[in-house]
């Protein structure tokens, strides 16, 4: 299998202080330049949700607003 590239976009995150964690999610991003649209064609809907424990560094590498790459490749 060849790598899969997405792109999506931090939607969500909040605080879970019980678990001493955050939960992000983000979804596919669609539009906004020519590059956004290449990639609608491919991933045009989805959601990615995550919870990501405090005391590592992925605790603070995401924030509301922001694109990031999501590479898929088989284990």
């Amino acid at each position: 299998m060849s790598k899969v590239r997405a792109k999506f976009e931090c939607v969500e995150l909040v605080e879970d202080s019980q678990n001493e964690s955050k939960h992000v999610s983000f979804s596919p991003v669609i539009d906004g330049s020519d590059e956004n649209k290449s990639f609608s064609k491919y991933t045009p809907a989805g959601l990615i949700n995550l919870q990501i424990s405090n005391e590592t560094e992925g605790s603070n590498a995401f924030e509301i607003g922001k694109e990031y790459y999501v590479d898929f490749t088989e284990a």
